[in-house]
């Protein structure tokens, strides 16, 4: 398999807080792969590290066999190639939908508007918000505002899709429609990593688990083997608490 990122000794520091500690592991090409743990394991800030929304601290982040934290590399030409997805969605309000998912295109992939809006309406199809294009943010539900962030990350053409808790901002009710939108991204073969606390979720689409706690992996491994048959206290102590 092809490995897409390697993460190898990551250590990030706020001060004298060490929130990651020696963190290894890698994505392979077209894997899903779910981080779980609860608040403060270190989960989202390992996710803004992979992206370098945060600067780590030490070790290497390998992407096309070169670790992206030697100077000499263009950040933001490899953040083109991840599709981030936040929890906030982030959209411009003052933007259409339509617009949303054309601006980073144009600004960054120096797309004509013609491809830039129709590679957009592809991947608004895919979320089924096409009906939605001219709606303003403000005229959206979360879960509608999610699915068009979702859009505009996949519009981007990225190597890999990165969630951090996409559904924690929602109403219960909007989760299952973004979930949805995720199954069918994952049963398409597209490469996601996904911090998320929605075990039933990681149980069905994760190809791997990767448990974290306080700054370290304790354990990973197939779903049913974290989730069903965990080896380490840890685990198993967190899990009893998020599993019903």
């Amino acid at each position: 398999m092809e490995t897409v990122i390697d993460i190898k000794h990551l250590s990030k520091s706020f001060g004298q807080h060490e929130v990651l500690k020696d963190v290894n592991f890698s994505v392979q090409k077209g894997e899903v792969v779910c981080l779980i743990g609860s608040s403060g394991s270190g989960k989202s800030t390992l996710l803004r590290c992979i992206n370098l929304l945060e600067k780590p601290s030490g070790g290497a982040i390998i992407y096309n066999g070169e670790n992206i934290l030697d100077d000499k590399h263009d950040i933001e030409k490899y953040r083109t190639h991840l599709g981030m997805v936040f929890q906030q969605f982030n959209l411009f309000n003052n933007l259409n939908v339509l617009e949303n998912c054309i601006v980073g295109q144009q600004k960054v992939l120096k797309r004509s508007k013609q491809e830039a809006s129709e590679k957009a309406l592809k991947y608004l199809k895919v979320v089924g918000m096409e009906k939605y294009q001219h709606a303003k943010p403000r005229q959206l539900s979360g879960g509608q505002k999610q699915r068009v962030a979702i859009a505009r990350a996949l519009a981007m053409d990225p190597d890999v899709m990165l969630f951090d808790e996409p559904t924690s901002a929602l109403d219960p009710e909007m989760v299952g429609e973004v979930l949805k939108v995720m199954r069918t991204l994952a049963a398409e073969g597209n490469t996601m990593l996904i911090v998320t606390h929605e075990m039933e979720f990681a149980r069905e689409v994760a190809d791997r688990v990767v448990f974290m706690d306080k700054g370290v992996i304790v354990e990973e491994g197939a779903p049913e083997q974290v989730l069903a048959d965990p080896k380490h206290d840890r685990t198993k102590e967190f899990l009893k608490r998020t599993l019903k």
